[in-house]
């Protein structure tokens, strides 16, 4: 009995090791490793490492660079998160109603997230450029318009981004909504109607509340994606950051100051953990604001 059970154990071992061994080596040592680099001098252009404290977390906060990134970051995460949830959840309810061309609908609102970020980028670019499509709109419309184009002037470029962002993000979030909507019981909205409750009272008693799991699911992981934004940043802005910083990211920063120009992987490494402390504290504020481990209906 005791070697059949040593067989079963080995087995299991043997099986689940391609997946530790590729956890320790892509996941597990870059994390140590980059935390050991955020402490030293290590470029790429010079091999030594010198130790340097916490040096490289003090003078990112005196790079006017840095402060961008850091500003644009908490822009981009604060100006599309509301905006992409309450939109998918709109989507969603429109699209949970029995009528006709229903499936149609889910399916138009959620195509967007299903084209390649990289191929939305470009055709974004193109419609926000100088003489570009979405200038024309406004001409006709009487709307001012930027001089330069929507994505080469400081006050418009990341705007231009974060909405595109919300426009491609909603169709993926309402399909999550959805299947949350799915699997609230008819018997609680019929329960309701006996009682009288109207439908916007049955909304914000039971619609919202028994959302709640799946709302914190979408804005946990939208916000952690919106933290990391980069392709984006790179594609629409020429790999240059927009003018005057404008769309300089902390993902673009560490990419910018860690793989070009400086190669300084200390400082990307360093950056890199703000960036890591930033999303945990978030995401901690949000399971709290959201009552994680809490019943439903409260």
């Amino acid at each position: 009995m005791k070697s059949n059970g040593l067989h079963q154990r080995s087995t299991t071992y043997i099986f689940i090791s391609p997946w530790v061994l590729t956890l320790l080596v892509f996941w597990l040592f870059p994390l140590v490793y980059s935390l050991y680099l955020s402490f030293t001098d290590y470029s790429l252009g010079n091999q030594a490492l010198n130790f340097r404290g916490l040096s490289n977390y003090i003078n990112l906060f005196s790079d006017t660079k840095f402060l961008a990134s850091l500003k644009n970051t908490l822009i981009f995460v604060i100006g599309t998160i509301p905006f992409t949830t309450v939109f998918a959840l709109l989507l969603a309810l429109l699209v949970n109603r029995k009528i006709r061309f229903a499936t149609f609908f889910r399916s138009a609102y959620f195509l967007p997230s299903l084209v390649a970020l990289v191929v939305m980028a470009l055709v974004f670019t193109s419609l926000y450029q100088k003489g570009g499509y979405l200038e024309f709109l406004f001409s006709m419309t009487g709307l001012p318009t930027p001089e330069r184009g929507f994505l080469l002037t400081e006050s418009t470029a990341l705007y231009s981004i974060m909405f595109m962002d919300v426009w491609i993000a909603s169709g993926y979030y309402m399909l999550i909504f959805l299947a949350g909507l799915k699997s609230i019981p008819d018997e609680l909205y019929e329960a309701a109607e006996l009682d009288g409750a109207s439908r916007v009272q049955q909304f914000f008693k039971i619609t919202l509340p028994a959302l709640r799991p799946t709302a914190l699911y979408i804005i946990l992981i939208n916000t952690i994606k919106s933290f990391q934004v980069f392709i984006e940043i790179y594609i629409m802005s020429n790999d240059s950051g927009g003018p005057n910083n404008a769309t300089t990211t902390i993902v673009y920063y560490i990419y910018d100051i860690g793989l070009r120009g400086v190669f300084d992987m200390g400082m990307a490494s360093a950056a890199a953990y703000i960036l890591f402390l930033m999303i945990l504290i978030v995401a901690v504020i949000q399971l709290k604001l959201f009552g994680y481990g809490k019943a439903t209906y409260e």
